[in-house]
This record gives C-alpha cells, sequence and structure tokens, in this order.
C-alpha cells in the first residue's frame, strides 16, 4: 500500500509539475519527457535566423554542418545552436535519464533480458542444489541460527539455503548471482506464507537484510576508480564494508524490534561475533597486502568464489546422481528445468521494473528531482555541513530509486572533484553501501505477487538513511 502510494505520488506530482513548467514557459517542449535518451542536449527554443544574436547569425551560416556550440562560462551547460529548415534550434544542457518510451524499450533490451539470462543459469544451478540434496544439508546446518533469525521459517526448510547463497553472493559483489538465489528464496518463503498477498515477516526481514547489502569486495567500485585514475582505487574498499555492516546490523535490529526477536539467543550472538570476527581477519590480512597484491586478491576473490561454488554444485550433482534417477531426470534435464522456471520468474517481475522505472524516469526529467536534491543539499549546508558533503548527496538521493542514476553522479562527482577528493571518495560510498530500494521491492514482491509489503519501505529507507549517515561518519574518519 505505502509503495503503491509512493509510486502514484511521483507519478503524478511530476506530470503536473511538467504541465505547469510548459504552460508557465519555463520549458519549451515536453518531448524529450516521451522521447528523449539519457544525455541528449535539451531544446529551449526555436527561432527564425534574423531572430538570434548578429554575431551567431554569422557564424552559423559558415559553420560546418550549421553548427555552433557557445561555451562562455565552463561551469555552465554548452548552448548549441543548429541552423536547419529555415529555423535556429538553440539546445542547452543535457537530459538526466532516459525519456518514458527509451526507458521502456531498454528496461526490457538492457535490464530484463539480460535479468532473464542471469536467472535462467543461476536457477538451473540451484536446481541442482535441490535435487542432489546439497540444499538440504546447508539448511540443516544452518537452521539454528536461522531459526532465530526467522523464527517463522520450519527448521531445515530449504528457504535458509537460498538466503544464505543470496547473503553469500552479496557479500562477494556478485550481484548477477544474488538476484536469482534472492528471487528463490523469495518463492520459497511464500510457500509458508499464511497470506499470499501480505509479506510475511520472514519476507520482510529477510528484504532489509538483503538490501542493506553487506558486501566485503565492492569489485564495481574499484573499477570505476581505477577507471577515473585514483591513487588507490581500493582506498574505500574498509569504508565501504563498515558502512555496510552498520547498516546490515541497523536493518536487523529495527526488523527485530518490530518482531520481537530474541536478541540474547547465545547462537545468535555467537554467530554475529564469528561474523566480525572474519570479516576483521579478512580486512587485516587485505590491510597487510601492497598495491598491486591488494588489487589482484580483490579483482579475483569473487569470480574464484562464483566459480568454485558452481564447480561444487555440479561435483556434487555427480556423486549423487542417483538421486536424479529417483526422481526420473537427469543432471542436464534437472538443470534445463531450473532454467525454464528462472525465464517464467524474469517474465513475471518485468511489469513491476517497468512501472517504477517508468515513474522515475518522469521525476528525473520533470526536474522535479533535481529542485529537491538542490533544497536538502542547500538545507544541510545552513546548519554548518560542509560543501564537500552536499556536493556528493545526489548520490545517496537518488541510490534508493536508481542504481544507474546514482553511478551516473559517482562518476561526474569523481570527474569534477576528483576521485581522490572526500566528495570523490563518498559518492563511493554512498554508492555501494545501500541498496536500489525501490527496485528490489519491485522486484522481489514482484515475483510473488505481494500487494501489501507492510513496514518493508519505511524499514528500507530508514536503513538507507543509518547507511548515508555511516557513510558520513566513516569518510570523515578515513580522509
Amino acid at each position: 500500500m505505502v509503495l503503491s502510494r509512493f509510486w502514484l505520488s511521483i507519478f503524478i506530482a511530476s506530470i503536473v509539475f511538467v504541465v505547469i513548467n510548459f504552460f508557465i514557459g519555463h520549458s519549451y517542449t515536453v518531448d524529450f519527457i516521451i522521447n528523449g535518451k539519457k544525455d541528449d542536449p535539451v531544446l529551449i527554443s526555436e527561432k527564425y535566423l534574423n531572430q538570434v544574436p548578429a554575431f551567431i547569425k554569422d557564424s552559423i551560416e559558415k559553420a560546418p554542418e550549421q553548427t555552433i556550440v557557445i561555451n562562455k562560462i565552463e561551469t555552465n551547460p554548452d548552448t548549441t545552436y543548429v541552423y536547419k529548415s529555415k529555423t535556429v534550434k538553440i539546445y542547452s544542457g543535457k537530459q538526466k535519464s532516459d525519456g518514458l518510451l527509451p526507458t521502456c524499450k531498454n528496461s526490457l533490451l538492457d535490464l530484463i533480458v539480460p535479468l532473464i539470462a542471469y536467472l535462467a543459469f543461476f536457477c538451473g544451478i540451484m536446481q541442482l542444489l535441490i535435487d542432489s540434496g546439497a540444499s538440504e544439508k546447508l539448511a540443516k546446518k544452518l537452521s539454528p541460527v536461522f531459526l532465530k533469525i526467522f523464527p517463522s521459517v520450519p527448521k531445515n526448510h530449504e528457504s535458509i539455503s537460498y538466503m544464505t547463497l543470496n547473503f553469500a553472493a552479496n557479500f562477494l559483489g556478485l550481484d548477477s548471482a544474488a538476484t536469482p538465489f534472492g528471487l528463490k528464496a523469495m518463492q520459497s518463503l511464500q510457500e509458508i506464507n499464511p497470506n499470499k498477498d501480505k509479506a510475511s515477516d520472514a519476507q520482510i526481514m529477510f528484504m532489509c537484510l538483503h538490501a542493506a547489502g553487506l558486501t566485503l569486495i565492492p569489485t564495481s567500485i574499484i573499477g570505476y576508480r581505477a577507471a577515473e585514475n585514483a591513487n588507490n582505487p581500493a582506498d574505500v574498499m574498509l569504508p565501504c564494508i563498515i558502512t555496510s555492516f552498520v547498516g546490515t546490523i541497523a536493518a536487523f535490529l529495527i526488523v527485530g524490534i518490530r518482531q520481537k526477536i530474541n536478541f540474547k539467543s547465545t547462537t545468535l550472538v555467537a554467530s554475529l561475533f564469528a561474523l566480525i570476527g572474519a570479516i576483521i581477519g579478512l580486512l587485516i590480512y587485505i590491510n597487510r597486502l601492497d598495491l598491486i597484491a591488494k588489487n589482484f586478491f580483490t579483482s579475483n576473490l569473487s569470480g574464484l568464489l562464483l566459480i568454485a561454488i558452481i564447480a561444487f554444485t555440479l561435483l556434487f550433482s555427480f556423486r549423487n546422481e542417483a538421486k536424479f534417477q529417483e526422481k526420473a531426470t537427469t543432471i542436464f534435464d534437472a538443470f534445463v528445468t531450473g532454467a525454464t522456471n528462472g525465464i517464467k520468474t524474469g517474465v513475471t517481475i518485468f511489469p513491476y521494473v517497468l512501472g517504477m522505472l517508468v515513474a522515475i524516469s518522469f521525476f528525473r526529467n520533470s526536474g522535479l528531482f533535481e529542485i529537491i536534491s538542490n533544497g536538502i543539499s542547500f538545507v544541510f549546508s545552513k546548519i554548518g555541513m560542509s560543501k564537500e558533503i552536499t556536493d556528493s548527496l545526489p548520490v545517496a538521493m537518488l541510490r534508493p530509486f536508481s542504481s544507474g542514476g546514482s553511478r551516473g553522479f559517482m562518476i561526474d562527482s569523481m570527474r569534477t572533484f576528483g576521485p581522490d577528493s572526500f566528495t570523490g571518495r563518498l559518492s563511493c560510498i554512498f554508492q555501494c553501501s545501500a541498496e536500489t530500494t525501490f527496485y528490489v521491492i519491485a522486484v522481489y514482491f514482484g515475483s510473488i505477487n505481494i500487494k501489501n509489503t507492510r513496514y518493508t519501505l519505511t524499514t528500507m529507507l530508514l536503513v538507507d538513511l543509518v547507511c548515508v549517515i555511516t557513510a558520513v561518519l566513516v569518510a570523515s574518519w578515513f580522509f
């Protein structure tokens, strides 16, 4: 209900804002909102040749392709004049994101089709884990801990193994693997959900822990920093780990208090300290490596562990081939069955993802997001927050809505202020330490047709806020 109303609110507010701007003359056209593409120049006016300044008229007639670019002030957007069909079209600034129709097209081609491919492969692997009995054994080993965190989940339930694989994939920065595991976990939890239209306590706890995004190896962030020629691309790794860990603990505490989890459980406390110890130990090891060794370790650990998981699944399946024969199937046929289910899941979630991405597109291109973002930055600057922090806030604000959008701001901040500046580093920590909340809710709950997400959205947004505050404190401490 909350998500539905929020979706309607940003859609309607953006449309109203666009219409008002158009009729009061603040925007020349609304076509870019429908058909425009990200980073395209925005048409702001159209004039006859004799209506433009004399120096532009003289220059444009002699210019190649009758196009000139005016850039008097480097901090302002270029103004481009294009003389064509007896009129001069004037462009200024760049479009923030794809318009409605390109968003629809790109959501299918650039997002859903690759996602379906990932789902097909990893759901096939998961089917092997199920039929071989590996998931059952994993669930039995982890049940004592998971029963404390998810008391409504039966002992040794298969969802435990799926959630474990999802957390592990997130932990290693394997987004392509985390989503299929997570979707399978949600489907498995839905089987024991007494109210099929309403999110269960276990589903909410899993979603919030997943969204907190505990990450050990922020591979993509390190890659982007290396591409921008940072002196030490991996220097934000420890702040990213600390911030995402604090976010995960916050998610667990917030949801746990709401669900009356027993925090005094010996098993739970021991598991938490074991996790903390493992993270600290690995960090100490990584910190002792020189720059080349550190880059080698962080760039290869995730990939090698993913290969190890796949290899283990195939070898375990081969060793227990008799179990496949008992089910009148083969290892390959079981993989195909799982892959087919993955494709069906991808098709199911497409409308949910499309609806959310189109609303976000409207929100950004309308200019309303930029006004809100600038307003918040202005307020924070007035209460004493440094400009270095306020300059990085657009990344934190856009992250719950769009991973691609926040990534664009992150790269822009590194290019504008430098990858080794405080703003550049803080933007990277923001990007790494939270999840695309609205997208994740649309995908995960959409895959099982949950209508009432209860307090999931508010909790995830609160966790995002905790991550933002933590990121600022940690970045100030380290840099």
